[in-house]
């Protein structure tokens, strides 16, 4: 016998504040995002894989950066748990000048009608490589039942699922974009890591920026090996989304300066950073990813500095963990 439809008994989804799950943007939920990067993938239609938290630029820091693993593109988000404001927006588009991104993602609790229009015309105004997106976050529960996080995409480019299904066929050989010149420099970089030091990284393909991030097995902290304004860069980046976290690690790393420098076998950068949140420990050299002919020796440079610097972390008893 059929049961009456009409008695069924269902749960209703109902809004829950967006400060009662995360009350704290920087502190709550960049972190939750961090470690939650296949919510936001689903909603994007991406793969992603988020590299690094509070990344400085200029003067500001940038919530998170991520690579899409279909495409090995590289992805910046921006976040606040409020409505959009002419102030992020304009940190947006700092960030993405400072990056070189393919794909900006800018997420807020609501858009106001102005910065939906603008990111519509960022979308027709840019190159068919660059992409922006807008994206609503909300919170729901059905009855008693734990928060739920919603993302809906309020802007996006024309035919982005169409431009997806493409680029996920396409094998073509690389273009002649500055993007495609970093995936091949750091393809080469990851073949001599393969062969010389193959714990370093478990990436299999070089991404599409001008940084290569790895990981120390210390959370926020990182080794990184980038194209920077001073050249080719080598550090450990302190990059926590609690900036009393990464200036207490930095300044336990600073206190033993001289031992780390003594092992290295040179003169480090120690940089805080101030205002930015985050710090590093650096060396640096010239060097541009346009000289393709000098790959070789950068190449060799990133090994070797990159060799040294983890070779005097652990000489003073490795990245702090509980400071």
């Amino acid at each position: 016998m059929t049961a009456n439809p009409g008695r069924l008994e269902l749960g209703r989804l109902r809004p829950v504040p967006l400060r009662e799950v995360w009350a704290h943007e920087a502190l709550d939920f960049t972190p939750w995002l961090l470690a939650n990067a296949d919510a936001l993938s689903e909603a994007l239609d991406m793969e992603l894989e988020i590299v690094t938290a509070e990344h400085p630029v200029g003067g500001f820091s940038l919530d998170l950066i991520a690579t899409d693993q279909r495409s090995n593109e590289s992805v910046i988000i921006e976040s606040q748990i409020e409505a959009t404001d002419h102030e992020h927006l304009g940190q947006l588009l700092t960030y993405a000048g400072g990056t070189d991104p393919a794909t900006v993602v800018w997420i807020a609790a609501e858009f106001r009608e102005e910065h939906r229009a603008a990111l519509d015309w960022l979308n027709q105004r840019t190159d068919a490589d660059t992409r922006f997106f807008g994206v609503a976050v909300s919170a729901v529960r059905i009855g008693d039942s734990l928060p739920a996080p919603l993302f809906t995409v309020v802007a996006k480019p024309n035919d982005w699922g169409k431009s997806v299904r493409t680029r996920a066929k396409s094998q073509e050989g690389p273009s002649s974009s500055k993007n495609s010149r970093y995936a091949m420099f750091w393809d080469r970089y990851l073949a001599m890591l393969a062969a010389e030091h193959p714990d370093w990284t478990r990436s299999r393909k070089g991404p599409a920026q001008n940084w290569f991030p790895m990981s120390t097995g210390a959370t926020g902290v990182q080794y990184t090996a980038y194209f920077g304004r001073r050249g080719l860069v080598s550090e450990i980046y302190f990059g926590h989304s609690d900036p009393a976290v990464n200036t207490a690690k930095f300044e336990a790393m600073l206190a033993q300066r001289e031992a780390i420098e003594r092992a290295y076998g040179g003169t480090l950068s120690f940089e805080p950073l101030e205002g930015r949140k985050a710090c590093r420990i650096a060396d640096s050299r010239p060097g541009e990813i346009d000289q393709a002919e000098d790959w070789g020796e950068y190449l060799a440079w990133f090994v070797e500095a990159q060799r040294r610097l983890r070779g005097a972390v652990a000489a003073v008893g490795g990245v702090p963990r509980d400071v």
